[in-house]
């Protein structure tokens, strides 16, 4: 008897282990798309929806909304960690950093919930403080690669970044609707700021009608 509990035990768990991964690998992909189209303020019946399982399966895995903004935001975290490590393998240090801030606001722009899941939850100051002991490593090793290489101003803080990557996000939010690919004539504004040598623009500027429509855009946004 002993000899066949033994045996037989281990069997139904390992289903059952692979569902699970595969029920919360579903919810997460569904939960970033949800909250991508509508914001946090979609709910978990939205996300099990949207996932094609019961709510019941959610909340099994994520006990309520924080704890799923909690493991998307942490995945977000490790995506962009992966993209400062493979901008590293770059031999040149100012395409190295160049490259980094490029793609890493690649992805705020094609998630664009991203900065809702910084910021509006309880937890948003805790994660801030958390996503920077993770990624800072990585991100200090390409900017004294390119200061080395005598290609980065003196003056630029590796602490800078964050409040050049939330103006460039502005311009994404704002301007989205109109242009969704003018927010990289303003990174490389940016970047020709951190250095001497000028890059040509690219696209170019907007219409007077469209900047009309995104400051106005950009002021409601403010005032709501």
């Amino acid at each position: 008897m002993t000899s066949s509990t033994t045996t037989t035990t281990p069997e139904p768990q390992k289903p059952l282990r692979a569902d699970a991964e595969r029920n919360r690998r579903r919810i997460l992909e569904a939960a970033a798309e949800v909250f991508g189209e509508r914001g946090l303020s979609a709910t978990l019946d939205a996300v099990a929806e949207h996932a094609g399982v019961g709510v019941g399966t959610v909340y099994r895995r994520f006990p309520d909304k924080e704890a799923l903004v909690d493991a998307l935001f942490e995945e977000r975290i490790d995506e962009v960690r992966r993209i400062a490590e493979e901008a590293a393998s770059i031999e040149d240090g100012w395409e190295a950093l160049a490259t980094f801030m490029e793609r890493a606001l690649e992805l705020h722009c094609h998630d664009r919930a991203l900065k809702e899941l910084v910021f509006s939850t309880a937890h948003g100051q805790e994660r801030v403080a958390r996503a920077r002991e993770r990624i800072k490593p990585s991100v200090d090793r390409l900017f004294e690669r390119a200061r080395a290489s005598g290609q980065l101003r003196d003056d630029v803080d590796v602490t800078d970044l964050p409040t050049l990557q939330l103006m460039v996000t502005a311009v994404m939010e704002y301007a989205h609707d109109v242009s969704p690919d003018i927010w990289r004539r303003y990174l490389t504004l940016l970047l020709d700021g951190l250095r001497a040598r000028h890059t040509p623009l690219e696209p170019g500027p907007l219409s007077e009608d469209q900047l009309d429509g995104v400051m106005a855009r950009g002021f409601h946004m403010a005032r709501g």
